[in-house]
């Protein structure tokens, strides 16, 4: 699975990010594959994923609590 390195806005970096859990959670990628690519999105995104020391707000609603642990695990 591959996911572009950059995005126009925050609806699209959410949907990626829940494509990409969704496609963990459901076995269809592997964990090392998952981990990439979260830490593509967020290395290359980071401007548009944390706003004042949390995540956006925007991602807060469309990714859910679940999944921005699984992100915030990943990039610890």
């Amino acid at each position: 699975m591959e996911v572009k390195r950059f995005y126009k806005n925050q609806t699209e970096i959410s949907a990626a990010i829940n494509k990409v859990i969704d496609s963990y959670l459901n076995d269809k990628i592997d964990e090392e594959s998952m981990v990439k690519n979260i830490k593509i999105i967020y290395e290359n995104n980071y401007s548009k994923i944390i706003k004042n020391g949390d995540y956006a707000k925007v991602l807060k609603q469309r990714c859910g609590k679940r999944r921005l642990e699984i992100v915030s695990k990943v990039i610890s």
